[in-house]
Formats: structure tokens, sequence, C-alpha cells
């Protein structure tokens, strides 16, 4: 039996199944793995025939699941990209380039690719335009023509789309990008974080005024500081419009979040200072779910390991997980995602010659929770977290010394440049062998680890708990989108309480390990993230769940811990009758 539950076969059938031009589908998800399989090994230079059957067999069992667009794509002959999300290039403050990059940003999501933008070179509401003699509108007005756009191409068919917008916390419309989703259905095909700088932090914690800035049109606009600008290689005189108080503005995002579950974070400085490729690039950008930071025309290209595969025994005093087993899959994942630069279309050349510059690749988890479960172990306990880590920190050792020998056979990435690289801040915690190993050789592939929220592909290998999320509710509902735009709700049963019961009877109570997320305080949330965070040098896409009831004044603390704790970034997300549900507890 190809599939365990019936919302798996509906989003193969919905989302992955190919079907040609005459209507002949795929039988069965063998031939999907077989189809994706066959494309990925068709740019190897030889033995293609056995890498195909290698890569078969990782995807058989969903031991290994490759991210949506390469499973919906690979080896179909369609015009489309294998990567998910893209950040787009620096938005030049002018009307002409705006909506050059607006054509850009079309032309990726009509491929199926997710954008990411940084709307901070966007002068703000009321300032002048100087050369034209009118008065500028704000980043969050054109960001409303981006949304415009994205529900358009969703009308012809395409695949859902998801965008990121993002804003430096000293941009002098920070309060109204901050509080913009507040009205209903503005920006709803955006997510949305702050830049939020390390100085920032820092004022809040001290009680200090911010000030509110842009870049200076001629040395006559009044006070000024220098500040490196998004687009800009050193520091420019930067105009200060206002100045607020920095509790003031961080009481208005966390109140925001807190009502509306948005905008997220992302500490930037510290995403900048541990980029591996910090030599060259500077990032103020995410793709829509904020697991890859990217610089101007980064793409991200995911797959994840689903942990509960590599499970012997479970539920007994002799489970445990099988590292070997896993660490042999790694090199076979690392060279399939490596494959996908090569077989890929892109929407846009400089996207291709960035990708292929940067060999960037995003290997993830899925499936953490209940993996943890059927290991015994609670989510959020001390064991969990150090098994948790020991999996991550396989899979991030792995994938480097993987990555390495790929190097040796086909090249190190071509923006490789070994002194730089290797002084990079993450680089030097690896273990000396990779290290030694990457001075010798190089390596093919800039980054390598990525923790996805990996919510379709999951449901697809059936029902395992997504990404390194906590299992939501052991029994619920969910609403589906269907290809007409209408959607189908699923009554389900996580993986591993399905599996309990299978194997020990409806009767039987559960153990202490089987928790689910309201059973969380946040605080084990952010733990489990700032766990993994060591072993992830591109970033993770990690929910905070928070009850209903909990109080704001101990909500407010959240984004200083996760800053404290050593995270790239956060969000949150308090169900009430502003943010609704897609999932619902039976």
């Amino acid at each position: 039996m190809d599939f365990s539950t019936p919302i798996a076969e509906h989003i193969w059938n919905t989302k992955y199944r190919h079907r040609d031009d005459r209507g002949r589908a795929e039988p069965t998800i063998r031939a999907t793995w077989r189809r994706v399989a066959r494309a990925l090994a068709a740019v190897e230079p030889r033995r293609r025939k056995a890498w195909e059957t290698r890569f078969f067999h990782a995807l058989e069992g969903f031991k290994f699941i490759p991210a949506g667009r390469i499973l919906a794509g690979a080896g179909t002959g369609r015009q489309v990209t294998l990567f998910n999300c893209f950040v787009m290039g620096v938005i030049e403050d002018s009307m002409e380039r705006i909506f050059d990059h607006l054509k850009e940003g079309a032309l990726t999501m009509q491929q199926g690719g997710g954008v990411g933008y940084d709307f901070s070179t966007l002068r703000p509401k009321g300032s002048r335009a100087r050369r034209v003699g009118a008065t500028a509108s704000g980043p969050v007005s054109f960001m409303q023509i981006w949304d415009a756009m994205c529900g358009t191409i969703l009308s012809t068919g395409a695949r859902r789309g998801a965008m990121m917008g993002t804003l430096r916390c000293d941009h002098p419309d920070i309060e109204d990008f901050i509080t913009a989703k507040q009205v209903p259905g503005r920006l709803r095909h955006f997510n949305l974080s702050v830049l939020v700088f390390d100085d920032f932090i820092q004022a809040v914690r001290d009680d200090k005024p911010w000030p509110l800035v842009f870049p200076a049109d001629s040395p006559d606009d009044g006070p000024a500081v220098h500040r490196r600008w998004t687009g800009t290689d050193r520091p420019v005189p930067c105009r200060i419009h206002r100045t607020v108080r920095a509790r003031d503005l961080w009481e208005r995002l966390m109140r925001s979040t807190y009502h509306s579950a948005e905008p997220g974070v992302l500490f930037i400085d510290r995403i900048n200072a541990w980029n591996n490729l910090r030599y060259r690039e500077t990032i103020t950008a995410t793709n829509p779910c904020g697991e890859v930071p990217l610089p101007p025309y980064g793409s991200c290209n995911l797959g994840s390991f689903n942990l509960t595969a590599f499970v012997q025994d479970p539920f007994t005093p002799r489970a445990r997980f099988d590292f070997d087993a896993l660490r042999r899959l790694i090199p076979v994942a690392v060279r399939m995602l490596d494959n996908v630069i090569d077989a890929s279309h892109f929407p846009l050349e400089r996207q291709r010659e960035y990708e292929r510059g940067s060999r960037r690749l995003g290997l993830g988890i899925t499936g953490l929770a209940d993996a943890l479960i059927l290991l015994n172990l609670r989510y959020g306990s001390p064991r969990a977290l150090e098994t948790a880590a020991a999996m991550m920190a396989a899979v991030c050792h792995g994938a480097y010394r993987a990555s390495i020998e790929l190097a040796k056979e086909k090249g190190p990435f071509p923006f490789f440049d070994r002194e730089a690289y290797l002084a990079s801040k993450f680089v030097q915690t690896l273990p000396e062998d990779i290290r030694d190993g990457i001075a010798r050789h190089g390596i093919r592939n800039s980054h390598l680890v990525a923790v996805a929220p990996t919510g379709t592909i999951s449901l697809l290998a059936g029902n395992v708990s997504s990404g390194l999320e906590p299992v939501f509710a052991f029994q619920y509902r969910r609403r589906v989108l269907n290809q007409d735009g209408t959607y189908t709700e699923f009554p389900l049963e996580d993986y591993a309480y399905r599996l309990w019961r299978e194997l020990r009877g409806r009767r039987a109570g559960l153990p202490e390990a089987f928790v689910e997320a309201r059973d969380l305080t946040p605080h084990e949330h952010l733990a489990m993230q700032a766990a993994l965070q060591p072993y992830v040098d591109n970033s993770i896409s990690k929910t905070i769940t928070v009850p209903e009831a909990y109080p704001f004044e101990e909500f407010q603390g959240l984004y200083l811990e996760a800053h404290a704790l050593g995270l790239k970034g956060c969000t949150t997300y308090r169900a009430n009758p502003v943010t609704g549900a897609v999932l619902v507890s039976s």
C-alpha cells in the first residue's frame, strides 16, 4: 500500500502526481519517485542508472523527501523551477525600477517560486521625491501592489503563492509595517518580518531612544547618522526623520504579533555574522518561511529526512535511533539536491547565475516530535533536546563531509574562497576533519542545512509531525486546498498516535512522551529551536505556539529570549478570533 492515510493520497494526487498533455496520470507514488530519481540522475556525467537506483531507494518509503517543487516538476519536461523560493533583487527607489522588480516577481511566481523582498530601500510615506516633485506613498503601499500581483498569478491556476516582506527596524515607516496586517484582507499573501539589529535589542533592554532614518538625498537634509543600508556596501549618511523610545516600538511589535501573529523577527546582524558567504554577500531577506536567509537573487533548494523512518523497536525499552542508516543516506541526499541545481529551470538568468555560483542547499528534518515519541522521549525534556541535537549534528556533519567528497569529484562551488570560507564563524565550529577536508579539497556547496516547515510533505509521508514542531494534536481536522480553489477537510491522526493504537490497541493509555503543542510552554518551544541552531548554517522555520489565554506580560519577552538563546529569527502564533486556525483539534 502506497499511502497510510487518505490525506496523503489526496496531497499526492493534487500536488505531485504528474499528468501528461493527454491527461495520463502516474499510476502510483512509486512512479513519481522514479520520475524524480531519473531526472536528477540524468545530469550525472557517469553511472546514471546506478544513481537513479540509489536516488529511488532514498525516496522509497518517504525516508528522504525533496521539497514540493522538486516532486512536482522534476522530469515533467515543463518550464518550471525546482526551487521552492527566491529572494529577489534590491528594489531601487524609482518608479521604473519598482515595476521592473514587480515583473521579476510575477515571472518567478508564475513558475512556482515563492519570493522574498526587503522593502527598506523605498522612501518613507510623505517624503518628497525631489527628482519628480512627488510625495512618496511609502513601502507598505507598494507592498499592496505586490499582494495584488500575487493574487492575480494565483487566479491563473499557478500554485498557491507565498511572499516574505521585510523592513528594517530603523525605517521611518516601521510602525505602519508592524501593524499593516491588522487590517482584514491587507497583504494577505505576505509573511512579514522585521529586520532587528543587535543595537536595537540593546536599546530596548537599556530603555534608550531609537532614531528612525533613511538615506539622505543631499547633505542639507538635516541631522544625519551613518548606516549601512540595503544595497550599499558601506555606511551612508541617513537623515533622522524622528526618534522614538525603543521600548515603545518593541511593545508595538509584540502587541501586533500577540493579536495577529505578525510580524516575526529576523536577527539580521546574527544572520550576516554567521553567513558562510559573508565575504561576498549581505543578506536582508529570507524565503517566505524564514528558514533560508538569502542574498539578492538567491534561491532555496530543500529536502528533509523523515526521522521516524530511522527509529527501531518503537515504544519499547529497546527503542533506538539508527544513526548509521541516516549517515549512509546523507551523501545520496546531498548529491540529489546538488543535481537539482543543474536539472532546474530558473525564472531569471540572475537566479541561475547566483545559484550555480553558490550551490546552496537546505537539507533538513521532519517528523522530529514523532521520532521522539517513538523513542519514549518527551518533547522539550533534557533528554529529548540532547537527542534532537545529536540528530541535527549527524545531518550537518554528514552533509559537510559529503559535500567535500563531491568537491573532489566535481569541483567546489565557483564562489569558493578557501581562506575566507574557512574563516567564517559557522565553519569554525565544525569538527577538525571537516575543516581539514575543506582546506585540502574545497566544498561543493556553500551552505547545506536548513529546517523548513515541511507541512505538506509531512502529510504526504503519513502525517508525521512537521519539521521540528511538536505534534499539534493527536486527532484533529485539517482543511486542504484543492486544485479548483475549494477546500476539503480531513479528519487526521498523528503518525505516532496511530502507530501506538495499531500496536497497543485503542484502549491503551498514552505514555508520558505523548505531548501536544498545547501541553508545552513557549520556553520549551524555544529550547528545541536553540538546541538545533548550532548545527544549522542557514536557519530554522519555527512557530512558537502560544495559548490564547497566555498573558501579554509574559509573551512580550519571547523574542528577547529568542535573541538571548542565539536564534536567527522567531515567529509566534496565538490562536484567537483574529488569527483563526487552519488546524482544529478534535
